[in-house]
């Protein structure tokens, strides 16, 4: 390799798995080198990282490094890596293309467990013409928003385009037209109480980890008129409790459960959320990165960092998002 400042990328296990990253940002950055993890290349002209899982240490030892980037929409696996310099700014990706992927899959198990259709999919199995002729209406269902940042937002108002009654939630105060905003612990309790669908978007923090277990569920709404309350997560699988979900499937506190993350992944084959007859899981791509959209973003902010704009999407380290 050349003289240059690099820009260094790491995804995936191999490099087949990055050939794609390299060759977007390649064509953007002309005047960087870029480099995959395991490429010779000095770590003194290492000046940007772009990451999805890195392995823990890898973005040590780079004196001259300016900024991280994740190439998803978390930030979560950056901010575990103890051996992450301090000093050096980290970016999260605000992409429209998998902000409306997001939306896509939040509407599609929404409206998949408001028209039950994992229902008459049993029932054309089996041959059997039943039908509900109590199905409500989506203003009489209740979708609750837990994570009210770009993803959340997008979702929520979507969902009341198609007419459910939506609110959202999230740590500190929002205001988002149409949809009741509740915030902080002591709107959490009131926020679950009106929700039949709870959707979950929130980043994986120190506060959040764990948070979707059994006392949480209790506090979902009791009176809905899906046969219980639903519980649709994308956000992390660190939020989540596996034991716990499956304990309330079986003793009613959940009716149904779609799952796009998990406590491990990929999701061991032994794992009984596989084979629960109320789960429906997805292979953590509700809203996939697509390497050329995300690549167009991340040079952008290279090519403004590099006139002496400000980083743009900083992640609050104090926060974890």
């Amino acid at each position: 390799m050349s003289g240059r400042d690099a820009l260094l990328v790491s995804v995936g296990r191999s490099r087949a798995e990055a050939e794609p990253w390299l060759a977007s940002f390649a064509a953007r950055l002309p005047h960087l080198d870029v480099a995959a993890l395991g490429d010779p290349v000095a770590p003194e002209r290492v000046r940007y990282a772009a990451a999805w899982r890195h392995p823990h240490g890898a973005l040590a030892d780079l004196p001259g490094l300016r900024a991280v980037f994740s190439l998803g929409a978390g930030v979560d696996h950056l901010l575990a890596d103890p051996a992450l310099p301090p000093g050096v700014p980290v970016a999260r990706v605000v992409d429209p293309d998998l902000t409306a992927r997001m939306s896509e899959w939040v509407l599609l198990h929404v409206l998949g467990h408001h028209r039950q259709a994992r229902r008459y999919r049993r029932q054309q199995a089996e041959s059997r013409w039943a039908d509900d002729p109590y199905q409500p209406a989506a203003r009489a269902v209740r979708v609750g928003v837990m994570g009210l940042g770009v993803l959340g937002i997008d979702a929520a108002t979507k969902l009341k385009v198609v007419g459910f009654d939506v609110a959202g939630w999230s740590r500190s105060p929002r205001d988002v037209p149409g949809i009741a905003c509740f915030a902080g612990a002591e709107g959490l309790d009131a926020f679950l109480r009106r929700t039949d669908i709870l959707v979950v978007l929130l980043p994986l923090t120190p506060d959040t980890a764990g948070m979707l277990d059994a006392a949480l569920f209790a506090k979902l709404a009791r009176d809905g008129r899906l046969g219980g309350p639903v519980l649709i997560n994308a956000g992390r699988g660190g939020l989540q409790r596996e034991a716990d979900i499956l304990r309330g499937l079986d003793d009613g506190t959940l009716a149904a459960a779609t799952l796009d993350v998990f406590e491990r992944e990929p999701l061991e084959r032994e794992s009984p959320l596989w084979r629960h007859p109320a789960v429906t899981v997805t292979p953590h791509n509700a809203a996939l990165s697509d390497p050329e959209a995300v690549a167009d973003l991340i040079a952008g902010q290279i090519v403004a960092l590099e006139r002496g704009e400000p980083l743009r999407h900083a992640v609050d380290r104090a926060r974890n998002y």
